[in-house]
């Protein structure tokens, strides 16, 4: 017969020890569910690391900005080396017609010298190196070879030249490329985290960004410092009428700029060129350490790596274009986000 025995019931004691963990795990959860709304950053905590991804992505592009300054100087002299190499291939050819001509000419007088004929489907590299052969071309001939000779010589140093500039100019493009994504990415990361804020919480920052931007054009025409020289004076000028335009990472006018697109604008306004990049704008004029001997349209550096530049607008103001999502504006050196460095006076 088959046997009909009951279950075996769990212990008290493993009941109890399953109940508890489903107690604690219930527990959990309900903490978790608690927790999550306290683990969404303020307003603040956002404004901060949104700042920092704007901080870095100035900074990539200000490297951009380089990698892409020195593209076009390089399309510009590879355009001339290979222009130079085209114009000179045209002139070997015409030294080589001519010696030819002067070779058909001996022939058909019937003496053309055997050095010729040799020239002719021969290197005058290697056929000038000898000397016996010299001795057989007459004076004109032997003048002819030796401005072949140079021009084969100054044609391969061009073509080496350029070939060298291609290979830098492969590289750059890549460095271009990768310092695009990563300003990309950054302004990404930047826009999410705004994103995840509420309208009112943007409608704050917004409004705190305005009273700012009042506040600092309020104290930099509330005193009337000096300009540096006429040149300083009308760089920030030209400066004042872009107030109000927008940022665009890599743009330099006149509808949008980045901060040094901005100041290496203004200064072009005044009849004068400095560089492209924040780093080599610093080596524009005379540096001025003291932000007390500023003069309005100085431009002013900040932060370690000088990644961010304006121009003085007195009282401890900048006009400067800060970063995405913003315009050319006034703004207190106080607030830039980063140590003063010092001026450069152009």
């Amino acid at each position: 017969m088959a046997s009909h025995r009951r279950p075996k019931q769990p212990s008290r004691a493993r009941v109890t020890v399953l109940t508890t963990a489903a107690a604690a795990a219930v527990v959990m959860s309900s903490q978790a569910a608690n927790a999550a709304p306290s683990e969404k950053p303020s307003k603040d905590e956002v404004k901060a690391k949104v700042d920092k991804l704007y901080e870095q992505a100035e900074q990539a592009t200000e490297k951009y900005n380089g990698a892409k300054e020195k593209q076009e100087k390089l399309q510009k002299e590879i355009s001339t080396l290979q222009d130079n190499v085209a114009k000179g291939q045209q002139e070997l050819n015409d030294l080589r017609d001519g010696l030819g001509s002067m070779a058909s000419a001996q022939y058909r007088s019937g003496g053309i010298d055997p050095s010729v004929q040799l020239f002719l489907s021969a290197d005058p590299d290697d056929y000038l190196d000898k000397a016996s052969t010299l001795d057989q071309l007459s004076a004109q001939q032997v003048e002819g070879l030796k401005k072949i000779q140079e021009k084969q010589r100054e044609l391969a140093q061009q073509r080496s030249e350029a070939a060298e500039k291609l290979k830098d100019l492969s590289s750059t493009r890549a460095e271009l490329g990768k310092k695009k994504k990563e300003v990309q990415g950054k302004l990404a990361s930047a826009q999410k985290l705004l994103n995840s804020l509420t309208a009112a919480e943007k409608a704050q920052l917004a409004d705190e960004q305005s009273r700012a931007t009042r506040a600092s054009e309020r104290d930099a025409l509330s005193v009337n410092v000096p300009p540096g020289s006429g040149r300083a004076a009308a760089a920030f000028a030209a400066a004042q009428s872009k107030l109000g335009t927008p940022y665009v990472y890599g743009a330099t006018g006149p509808s949008s700029f980045d901060c040094s697109g901005l100041t290496s604008w203004a200064y072009a306004q005044a009849g004068v060129g400095i560089p492209r990049t924040s780093e080599a704008q610093t080596g524009a004029g005379t540096k001025i350490y003291s932000v007390d001997q500023l003069k309005v349209g100085d431009l002013v550096f900040f932060f370690n790596d000088l990644h961010h530049v304006g121009l003085y607008a007195g009282n401890g103001q900048i006009i400067h274009a800060p970063r995405t999502g913003t315009v050319v504006r006034y703004e207190s050196m106080n607030t830039i986000g980063g140590p003063f460095m010092f001026g450069v006076r152009v």
